[in-house]
């Protein structure tokens, strides 16, 4: 039996993932993870690193963030306290859909997640207060790969559902994207 039900989005390679519940009167059981069943959706290796993060403020904005080669990851992320709009970026040159954006609402009732390929960058928005977020990563944190883009962008128009907020400094200052972006090579 499958916990978990995938979804195709409009952008090659990036996967909602549906869990399933199973419940009785005293609670319920959720896989956040599978290895053997995500593997339809692409992912290819161990979990190298995860991550639970907590936003306190509505409208809090935090990424977009990446990794360069040779550390480009693959990401599960799931919302497992309160809401927010999860965004992401096909930074892939090569792609059809090369800096087109989709976002969806994960939130701990409606039991979805993201899968994000390498080449993408990652961002969400805060719909709550004190939102809670697991990243499961394919490839551990490697801060001389790690990169961004600036999440009101005005090449990628973001349609942030709330006023954006809360920027980390280290968010505010990525530049906007000039022509001479090249992408994430693969």
């Amino acid at each position: 039996m499958s916990r978990f039900e995938l979804q195709a989005t409009p952008l090659a390679g990036l996967c909602v993932v549906q869990r399933q519940r199973l419940g009785d009167s005293r609670g319920f059981l959720s896989r956040l993870f599978c290895a053997d069943e995500l593997a339809a959706a692409g992912w290819a290796g161990p979990i190298a690193q995860i991550n639970h993060t907590q936003t306190a403020e509505i409208g809090t904005v935090r990424g977009l963030h990446f990794q360069h080669p040779p550390h480009a990851e693959m990401k599960l992320v799931s919302c497992i306290r309160g809401a927010v709009w999860d965004v992401a970026v096909d930074l892939r040159p090569d792609s059809p859909t090369y800096l087109r954006w989709h976002a969806e609402t994960l939130s701990a009732s409606n039991q979805r997640a993201l899968l994000i390929p390498p080449g993408f960058a990652h961002g969400f928005q805060a719909l709550e207060a004190d939102v809670e977020m697991l990243y499961c990563h394919s490839q551990a944190y490697a801060p001389q790969s790690e990169a961004g883009l600036h999440p009101q962008d005005p090449r990628l128009a973001i349609a942030w559902p709330l006023p954006v907020r809360g920027l980390s400094p280290r968010d505010a200052s990525h530049p906007a994207m000039g022509d001479d972006f090249e992408g994430v090579r693969l």
